[in-house]
């Protein structure tokens, strides 16, 4: 692969209270690389033990440690440190995205890594802005609201962004002024530890920031239910979001859960068919189609069904599946053998329930999980491959007539994360938008996020809050009501 592992790799232990450990267990699992099946890396296993340790350490770090007693603007500069030094070790972490996630070269180097270097940069200018305001309730009393650090954070991230996600919760968490216990996909745990490497150089005090790899069943488990924990925040699987959900009810605890997605993208016969086509493609085939928000049902208008069709499957052909170190490769494999097989399942399932395979529907013969990008044609809403998260390189195109048919059936989806529309028609844009239940909606192009716009669902299997923008922040302060009697 053209690649110096050992040079590139970061330390592998867990990082409790600005120390790296073993495991208390003494237990380790292996991360494979997605491209080839083969271990990278031996990695410590978090167990109970290890999860008391690290809540303890960040309770710590905000009751009587130097965490708590920063400033705004000294977590502020804490935070752009951090920002640069990962603008420095980049392409350490475009090469780790590709041979622990699969990613490859070039889609982190224009995604993954700048979208965290944004997030950290952009988070860092409102740790010194987090104010509270005087509400003038009465004349004989000086009353104001202030905002506080929620207190230790639980982050418990995926493995399809693995740092992306991580920074995404982070960073809004360390500006507020919270501690957080970070639990990567133990798929994918080597980005960020690397970004715990960092975060020691860049001068985050002990206990700040912990980093627990290790499995859900275990580690995740013990995090959501320990009673130290002040939030979660987590991203994955709508089924997991809501064992979370249940498990914190018992505490009360604070939740934000991003969850699934099977996105409609809506193709108008006055569209740029071409452009509509490319962004597509795009929008499904991205990441090997393990992205919440891919457009996999795209429903297209029948006066222009079948140039729609081709145009979308001759950019598919285009797409160059291998090594994700090959400069050339475009799509890379899916992250496991278990995410394989699940997604051939409901190839399978496609073509009994009638759906026509007109691109794809095959696993490569290679070593690896590699996927060729499959599109289904001639599909109605009621399919299982247009109901279910797939999280895989599988697009649904099902036709459509008139506008409120398609809103019709965008509509009718148990998840609400994204859609978009595709029109020359202004009017058509706008109001297509206003009626779509979702939490985004892009008009004439499909995909692109940014840090300082709101990120998340409008509810059912997408889960409940926003990570990104000032709203994250609302995510990690609570507001407390100071009254001060003037005079009786």
């Amino acid at each position: 692969m053209g690649l110096d592992i050992v040079h590139t790799l970061p330390k592998r232990g867990l990082l409790i209270g600005g120390e790296w450990r073993q495991a208390r267990s003494g237990r380790d699992f292996l991360t494979l690389n997605p491209a080839t099946g083969s271990p990278i890396a031996s990695i410590p296993e978090a167990g109970v033990e290890d999860v008391d340790a690290a809540v303890a350490s960040a309770r710590r770090a905000i009751d009587e440690g130097a965490w708590g007693r920063m400033t705004g603007a000294d977590r502020a500069r804490v935070l752009r440190r951090l920002a640069d030094l990962v603008e420095r070790h980049r392409e350490r972490f475009v090469e780790l995205e590709a041979i622990d996630a699969g990613k490859p070269l070039a889609a982190s180097r224009r995604q993954d890594v700048p979208a965290a270097i944004d997030c950290l940069a952009y988070y860092s200018g409102w740790a010194d802005k987090i104010h509270g305001e005087v509400v003038p309730a009465r004349a004989d009393a000086l009353t104001y609201v202030t905002r506080k650090p929620v207190g230790v954070v639980a982050a418990i991230t995926p493995w399809n962004f693995p740092l992306m996600n991580a920074v995404w919760k982070i960073a809004p968490a360390l500006a507020a002024g919270c501690a957080v216990v970070l639990k990567p996909a133990e798929l994918t745990p080597l980005s960020s530890l690397l970004l715990g490497e960092l975060a020691i150089e860049a001068g985050l005090p002990a206990g700040a920031l912990n980093i627990l790899p290790g499995f859900g069943t275990v580690a995740g488990q013990a995090l959501i239910e320990h009673p130290g924990v002040d939030k979660i925040s987590f991203t994955g699987s709508p089924a997991v979001g809501k064992h979370i959900m249940g498990v914190a009810a018992r505490d009360c605890k604070h939740v934000t859960l991003e969850l699934g997605g099977k996105s409609p993208n809506i193709v108008f016969a006055d569209a740029d068919l071409q452009a509509a086509a490319n962004a597509s493609s795009s929008g499904v085939f991205f990441n090997a189609g393990q992205v919440c928000s891919s457009g996999t049902r795209i429903f297209v208008q029948r006066a222009v069904y079948e140039r729609f069709l081709e145009l979308f499957a001759d950019r598919a052909s285009r797409l160059k599946l291998g090594d994700p170190f090959d400069p050339e490769t475009t799509m890379g494999p899916v992250i496991s053998e278990k995410q394989r097989d699940r997604v051939m399942s409901y190839v399978e399932t496609g073509k009994r329930e009638g759906a026509a395979l007109i691109a794809g529907g095959e696993a490569l013969d290679r070593p690896g999980y590699f996927i060729a990008p499959t599109i289904f044609a001639d599909a109605d809403n009621l399919m299982t491959i247009a109901r279910e998260e797939i999280f895989g390189p599988v697009a649904t195109v099902i036709p459509f007539d008139e506008p409120d048919a398609a809103i019709r059936d965008a509509n009718d989806s148990p998840f609400s994360l994204a859609a978009a529309v595709w029109t020359r028609d202004v009017t058509r844009a706008h109001v297509m938008a206003d009626r779509l239940r979702a939490g985004t909606v892009w008009i004439n192009t499909y995909g692109p996020t940014d840090t300082r716009l709101p990120w998340g669902g409008m509810g059912g299997e997408s889960g409940v809050g926003r990570d990104l923008g000032r709203a994250a922040l609302d995510n990690y302060t609570e507001q407390k009501t100071v009254w001060l009697q003037l005079r009786a």
